[in-house]
């Protein structure tokens, strides 16, 4: 799923403390921290390094039986984290795969199982990052949000909504205008990008 789809999944995961934490905003903020988190490992082995369907689904219930007990804003920020990074691993299952061009079907690793030491195998319940049932769950997921946000934090929900919206209509084409930039690139400025980001375009 595209990361605004996981950002917006961690702000629904956020609000859903406003019961024990009145001023949820720190809260909130943390979710959709929580929600991007993974997808750092994009400079990386992506969907290895930093994805744990199973660890991280412990960690987070362990944080969020912490802030049951002892509910404050640093520990349901944490819980909050934790379960959208979690949410995040468990829901890229559900996705497709790591190829260059995911709408094809042609790969069978989705996300690393650190726990077993195997990939689990693409879902393609949400065929690609950025196929339209992508948006459709992200605008699914914002609607509440922007109902119950207001101010700036209201204006970052429509603005996630615009960027996968652009992003949805972009996104088949990106893979063939990448490619055609990796071409014209001098090799000596290639060498100071990381190749994880550019290996599958040469």
């Amino acid at each position: 799923m595209m990361a605004t789809t996981h950002a917006l999944l961690g702000v629904v995961v956020g609000l859903g403390t406003l019961a024990l934490a009145p001023e949820a905003g720190p809260v909130v903020l943390a979710g959709a921290l929580g929600g991007i988190a993974p997808d750092l490992d994009l400079l990386g082995d992506h969907r290895k390094d930093l994805h744990f369907p199973g660890y991280g689904t412990f960690a987070a219930a362990l944080a969020v039986a912490v802030a049951a007990v002892a509910p404050s804003p640093a520990t349901l920020s944490l819980a909050a984290f934790l379960v959208a990074a979690a949410l995040h691993a468990v829901s890229d299952i559900l996705g497709g795969d790591l190829t260059l061009r995911p709408w094809e079907a042609t790969g069978d690793r989705a996300v690393y199982e650190h726990l077993r030491g195997r990939w689990h195998p693409p879902r393609r319940w949400i065929r690609y990052d950025g196929a339209p049932e992508d948006f459709l769950v992200g605008l699914a997921l914002a609607l509440p949000a922007a109902a119950t946000l207001d101010g700036p934090a209201r204006a970052a929900i429509v603005g996630l909504v615009v960027v996968s919206a652009v992003y949805t209509l972009a996104r088949r084409s990106l893979v063939d205008a990448g490619e055609r930039i990796v071409a014209a690139v001098p090799e000596s400025v290639l060498t100071v990008v990381p190749e994880t980001l550019v290996e599958d375009l040469r």
